[in-house]
């Protein structure tokens, strides 16, 4: 008789690493960021996270554009405050830390019962489908203030009972500590989805529905099930938000919120797993820093969402994946020149767009303020013909001196791409 074989699959440790290292980020990070705004800022960055990934589940892994996400982490938002109410009042007995769950099945709730008729339609009709849901969401917000609380929102309190084990919820760090376990259990859970039937059956209703309903599956089923899986994280990371701040408001709800999910989703990569992840930081670190050093950020998010689309529609993630497939090969080293040009050469750039932005910014909204405006340390008056010509001059310059580096760039790419092309054919042959 032969002897049986047993055939082992070996451990990823690449992916142990990674997941390793992510939850040893999410403990150490309040150690190096100790100030109360640098603890704010990473709770409101796990919310996104969550919020990111779960509308990612829609557009990136299913191919489906919603413009009314924020409808479901929204809603799941009230129903935990709610909830927090209810829990204060003594009529829920669950402890505050299960609230984001609450605001999970809320979530999923209002996926299942809206995502029916959504998901009977895909492309543009799906996109316009789940904005006039959006819109009218936003409306009933205002309209029902029995539930949404009007303009005034529904407040409540976290810090209920005594505390177990010394956790109150009272601190920031505490509510942190929470709210990063939540975030890397539901990026887990996510990130397990993608690699699931299902998951890869998404993926094939994205790619070519019509094969897919070829071989036997229901396409609009499909799409069905994916959204209300995320309706459910869309949920969680509602009730995070309202263990967080301890509101809610219609803005929550409004299109606005929708819209800067798929903006810095898209930015961040929705073609990759982790670029709603970089998504989710530049979001919280543009609301919550960048408008407080300028009034135009908004234009700034705009013109840099105008060029990733233009020149990298794959985010920022399939930058620095490209950018690896280089490094791998040893061929970065030989780019970090043009790199080094280009960067430099965008900030002059930067330097004299911003200058004049900032200058009309402050012509229009503070002229009462006086003609001066800082600037970069510099001290800039409006009133003067040479600060506007030098602003632009620097401009000028900077777009010339930048295309003619982007040219360079261009052509030393090419041939880099072109010897990794041919040291995979040498190895081919080699096999």
């Amino acid at each position: 008789m032969g002897q049986r074989q047993f055939h082992f699959r070996p451990y990823n440790v690449g992916r142990w690493f990674v997941w390793g290292g992510f939850a040893l980020l999410l403990l150490v990070l309040p150690k190096l960021f100790v100030s109360s705004l640098a603890v704010t800022i990473l709770s409101q960055i796990g919310i996104a996270v969550v919020a990111c990934l779960s509308y990612n589940m829609l557009l990136g892994q299913g191919g489906m554009l919603s413009f009314g996400h924020a409808v479901y982490t929204g809603l799941g938002a009230f129903v935990a405050i709610h909830a927090l109410n209810a829990i204060s009042g003594g009529s829920l007995p669950i402890p505050v830390s299960l609230l984001p769950l609450v605001g999970g099945v809320a979530g999923m709730f209002f996926a299942v019962l809206l995502g029916w008729v959504t998901t009977r339609k895909s492309g543009t009709p799906f996109a316009m489908i789940t904005l006039g849901l959006a819109e009218l969401v936003f409306a009933m917000s205002l309209m029902v203030p029995e539930f949404f609380g009007g303009e005034a929102g529904v407040a409540g309190n976290r810090v209920v009972g005594k505390p177990v084990w010394g956790i109150s919820f009272g601190p920031q760090i505490q509510v942190y500590y929470l709210l990063a376990f939540y975030t890397f259990v539901c990026t887990a859970l996510m990130f397990a989805f993608t690699h699931t039937p299902l998951g890869r059956m998404l993926n094939a209703v994205r790619d070519n529905a019509e094969r897919v309903a070829f071989i036997g599956y229901n396409p609009q089923r499909v799409r069905y099930t994916a959204f209300i899986i995320a309706g459910f994280f869309a949920g969680v990371s509602g009730g995070m938000y309202a263990l967080n701040f301890e509101i809610a408001t219609a803005e929550v709800v409004g299109a606005g919120r929708s819209g800067a999910y798929l903006l810095f989703t898209f930015l961040g990569g929705a073609t990759f797993f982790f670029g709603p992840i970089i998504g989710a930081v530049l979001m919280v670190l543009a609301t919550v820093l960048l408008s407080e050093f300028t009034k135009a950020w908004l234009l700034y998010l705009g013109l840099v969402f105008l060029f990733m689309v233009m020149y990298a529609p794959g985010g920022i993630a399939s930058l620095l994946m490209m950018n690896l497939r280089v490094a791998a090969f040893g061929k970065l080293r030989a780019l970090w020149t043009a790199y080094l040009a280009l960067g430099g050469t965008a900030l002059v750039v930067l330097a004299g767009a911003g200058a004049i932005v900032e200058m009309i910014y402050h012509l229009q909204l503070d002229a009462a303020l006086g003609p001066t405006v800082k600037y970069l340390g510099a001290t800039l008056n409006i009133e003067h013909f040479d600060t506007w010509f030098g602003a632009v001059f620097v401009m000028a310059v900077g777009i010339a001196l930048f295309e003619l580096s982007r040219r360079q760039f261009k052509h030393e790419w090419a041939e880099v791409q072109t010897d990794i092309e041919r040291t995979l054919r040498r190895r081919e042959e080699a096999l």
